[in-house]
């Protein structure tokens, strides 16, 4: 079960990232539909896609010590210490295309990540 009660990282600290307010608002019907209400969005970093690292996001209901945790617009996000490295100052926005539907990490060094395989979106 994830620990909420726990500390919150503050804009300042690594690992901070914002959601816009369309991906939060998609993340809320999702974690209400498939009944994650007591989840929190994980995002994390790995090694592949075309650019060498793949950006995953997905609901977690476990907490790591050393995760850093934030809520932006009503969601609580966690992110891993070794994905906060990269993810620091980054917004998730989610995004429809002529390639479809998804989130999509803008990295404030790197910009945009290609939002066009699966290899780059978990």
């Amino acid at each position: 079960m994830l620990d909420l009660d726990r500390s919150i990282a503050r804009r300042s600290e690594p690992g901070c990232v914002e959601l816009t307010e369309r991906a939060a608002s998609v993340a809320r019907r999702v974690a209400a539909e498939e009944g994650l209400v007591d989840h929190a969005l994980r995002a994390s970093v790995a090694g592949g896609g075309c650019a060498g690292f793949r950006f995953d996001l997905y609901f977690d209901d476990e907490r790591r010590d050393s995760d850093v945790a934030l809520v932006s617009r009503g969601v609580v996000v966690v992110v891993d210490m070794m994905s906060a490295i990269y993810l620091e100052g980054a917004t998730i926005d989610y995004v429809e295309s002529a390639l479809g539907e998804g989130f999509r990490f803008e990295l404030p060094t790197r910009g945009s990540t290609c939002g066009g395989c699966a290899a780059s979106h978990g």
